[in-house]
């Protein structure tokens, strides 16, 4: 099948889906929860073919911590998905009424987006987490993962395809693009009047492929050159844990730090606490001029550094001589995803808070909390970074959209 007949396939899918309720909604993602459970072992099966070609190819080790699955995250993949459908359904949520002079009756409502596509790497989970959130706000989904996890991919939209017809919805309400050449994600890209609008979920070079290509609306999530700036007033013991959370809980998500600027008349002190931290896990840091004089271990930055999201055990750091020359240094090279600062003066975090032009903005907060079940949104398909349409954690509220209904009895303009 081609990527434009399972366009086709997807635009007949989401009439049908459109018009299921929410219980019907719930009862096929209870579906595809159970059947991920019961098709744990085949799942697994299949990973671990895409985990022993990863480490042939030499695949980091966080990025194949990012691939593995095993029960307890196949459990939590099944669990992810009765979250889903335990929110509210987004679908004919009344936003605003009125009743005009002239007798209108105007209702906006919520609907959905109709057929969206999700283009990820490689975190297989993200398949089913997608597929859920675009169900349950009433939307066909095409899914497109990249080569290093197609065997894992395949095994999940399968068994997400047997559930759905068992519950009484198109299988192909869910379809995965088997063909993970750029040629693929090429035609997935073009696919105008047939994908509504395109979701990027990955590394900055993916987002950017997506952005600069894409024929179809895209809502631009995921890249995360996320920040940390230690203030001169700061918490040094403070400053230590949540560097040392934001950036090795778990180095290759989005809502990681990558980059740490330490105010230049406290960094004899925090830098090496900060470091002392940091080598726990092995970080390597990358510094400028001031920090690697500070820091014996760290390694001269290149330019690059600074506009760098590893994804990785390494973080770059910067000595600067004011909050002003912080907020630059960020301005200049923040992908516009989460950023924080350690301080203990009001005036300067209150001016953080104002001036950083990010998705989320922290005040002694690690960048980890960016993410929709932590806010109290529920599941999100990503975190947005641009201004239109959503910002920050895309959850069920932002997979729709919306229409007027205008009742009349015979008025004329």
């Amino acid at each position: 099948m081609t990527i434009r007949e399972m366009g086709q396939r997807a635009c007949e899918a989401r009439v049908l889906l459109a018009r299921a309720g929410g219980a019907v909604k719930r009862a096929a993602l209870e579906a595809i929860a159970y059947a991920l459970e019961e098709n744990a072992g085949a799942i697994i099966a299949a990973n671990a073919e895409d985990l022993a070609a990863g480490k042939a190819n030499g695949m980091s080790p966080a990025l194949l911590d990012r691939l593995a699955l095993d029960e307890a995250r196949i459990a939590g993949m099944a669990k992810g998905v009765r979250e889903v459908a335990a929110e509210e359904d987004p679908v004919g949520q009344v936003r605003w009424g009125a009743v005009r002079p002239n007798g209108l009756r105007i209702e906006k409502i919520t609907v959905p987006l109709g057929v969206i596509g999700v283009i990820f790497e490689a975190r297989p989970n993200v398949c089913s987490d997608a597929a859920a959130l675009c169900l349950m706000a009433g939307n066909a989904c095409i899914l497109r993962g990249g080569k290093e996890a197609i065997n894992s991919n395949k095994a999940i939209a399968g068994v997400m395809r047997g559930a759905l017809e068992k519950a009484g919805l198109p299988a192909d309400c869910v379809q995965l693009v088997e063909d993970t050449s750029r040629q693929g994600a090429a035609e997935m890209m073009a696919l105008t009047g047939l994908i509504d609008v395109l979701i990027p979920r990955g590394g900055a070079g993916l987002i950017r492929a997506v952005v600069e290509n894409a024929r179809v609306p895209v809502i631009e999530t995921g890249a995360g050159n996320c920040h940390i700036y230690v203030d001169e007033s700061a918490d040094i013991a403070m400053a230590a844990d949540i560097v040392f959370n934001a950036k090795t809980s778990r180095p290759s998500v989005c809502n990681a730090a990558e980059s740490l600027l330490v105010h230049r008349d406290i960094a004899a002190k925090a830098l090496p606490a900060i470091a002392a931290r940091l080598a726990e896990k092995d970080v390597e840091l990358r510094g400028d001029e001031a920090a690697c004089s500070i820091l014996p271990n760290a390694v001269p930055a290149m330019d690059e550094d600074w506009a760098t999201e590893y994804g990785a055990y390494i973080m770059s750091v910067k000595v600067v001589d004011s909050l002003e020359a912080a907020l630059s240094h960020i301005d200049r090279y923040s992908t516009h995803h989460s950023e924080a600062i350690i301080t203990s003066d009001y005036a300067s975090a209150e001016r953080f808070l104002r001036e950083v032009d990010s998705a989320a903005v922290y005040v002694n907060a690690s960048t980890r909390f960016t993410d929709g079940g932590e806010f109290g949104f529920g599941a999100e398909i990503g975190i947005s970074t641009q201004k239109l349409h959503a910002r920050g954690p895309l959850g069920l509220a932002n997979l729709v959209s919306e229409k007027y209904l205008v009742r009349g009895n015979g008025q004329i303009r």
